[in-house]
């Protein structure tokens, strides 16, 4: 009885060091290029801060979002009147659990101003939906520039 009752107190113990954690997670594959709080690099790297949260008012743009971690985005893109044109590496080797947090993280932080009232945190169950479409880089591009003029954005 010892033994399984020592097993259970160690694996609870240790299941909040399995959750994904955002914070960490953006800060070891995303903050080299968009920066410790987002405000991205201007001319090179675009920022998620003010701006990332507009695409969540479709459910085009929360795919969009979880496509452009999981397979990368390739070519021109314009950010807070800003153009950017460059290559972001896809980053397929993240859980789905990662990806979420990081989305997460990185709207409840930097794009609070921006979110619809009804706001509903990615879970690891949609980003696994949104990542069965295999997409290239070239063609989250494209569902950028759909998603971006469905929302008005520029």
């Amino acid at each position: 009885m010892r033994k399984p009752l020592l097993l259970l107190v160690t694996l609870l113990a240790l299941a909040p060091l399995a959750l994904a954690d955002g914070a960490a997670d953006y800060g070891k594959f995303c903050a080299s290029c968009h920066g410790a709080t987002g405000q991205g690099t201007q001319g090179v790297f675009p920022p998620i801060a003010n701006w990332a949260g507009q695409f969540v008012k479709a459910d085009e743009g929360r795919a969009y979002l979880s496509h452009v971690l999981v397979f990368g985005l390739q070519g021109q893109i314009s950010a807070l009147g800003k153009t950017y044109n460059g290559f972001m590496p896809p980053f397929a080797q993240l859980s789905n659990e990662q990806v979420a947090a990081i989305l997460n993280y990185a709207l409840s932080e930097w794009n609070k101003d921006l979110l619809p009232k009804d706001f509903k945190p990615f879970t690891a169950d949609e980003v696994a939906k949104y990542r069965a479409k295999a997409l290239s880089p070239a063609d989250v591009h494209k569902e950028r520039a759909e998603v971006a003029k469905k929302l008005g954005l520029k």
